[in-house]
């Protein structure tokens, strides 16, 4: 389980100290995805973000595939588990235009506020998680965390149940999620009616053979 931890500190690099970090992290890299620094000292790279979405997103219905409640040019369906997405971005872009960037890639029809960009890191056996202010660059912590994602990775995730803007849903979105979540209803007390009845026809198998005149 995933342990919370608090944002730490930003620590500004100077010029010569960020060259030094991107040839070190170069040296590193095993994926090709290196990092260049400009002549302006901006420096673009790449990073990967798992997608670890709970709810369903809304996309263009020509778009979506897999299991989905269509609702006039829009279609909301859950993306499978394990989807890990790579961007080039620059030093320059924050997190709130990396989860842009990554929606508009997936051609994702939702309100970026609805989702939350963390970074999650190894240390002493323990997986921390902490989730990541608008106004931070991820490419500056890719950077310094150097190219090995057990040391660092990035997250995609929706706010917290308590969290989520539920004024940013439209209307059609929240109808497609109530869909959604009947069928998986239904889905689950036909799964759980099987099973009880399965049971049930054990135990009156056993209880005859217990009854059952010798």
């Amino acid at each position: 389980k995933d342990v919370q931890k608090e944002s730490e500190p930003h620590v500004y690099l100077s010029k010569e100290e960020v060259k030094e970090k991107i040839q070190s992290y170069n040296s590193s890299v095993t994926d090709k995805l290196k990092m260049t620094l400009n002549a302006n000292g901006i420096y673009t790279g790449f990073i990967k973000v798992h997608l670890e979405l709970c709810r369903p997103i809304t996309v263009q219905s020509s778009q979506s595939q897999g299991r989905c409640a269509h609702s006039n040019n829009e279609a909301a369906f859950y993306l499978p588990d394990g989807c890990v997405n790579t961007l080039h971005i620059s030093s320059t872009n924050t997190v709130r235009e990396v989860i842009e960037a990554l929606l508009k890639k997936f051609f994702v029809a939702d309100n970026p506020a609805k989702f939350a960009l963390y970074k999650r890191c190894h240390k002493e056996d323990q997986v921390y998680t902490c989730k990541l202010s608008d106004r931070e660059h991820p490419l500056y912590l890719r950077l310094v965390a150097g190219p090995r994602t057990e040391m660092l990775s990035f997250v995609l995730r929706e706010h917290e149940t308590g969290e989520v803007m539920w004024e940013a849903f439209s209307i059609p979105e929240l109808q497609n999620f109530l869909r959604i979540l009947d069928k998986e209803e239904n889905e689950q007390l036909q799964i759980l009616k099987k099973r009880y009845a399965a049971y049930r026809d054990k135990l009156e198998e056993a209880l005859g053979g217990v009854w059952k005149p010798g």
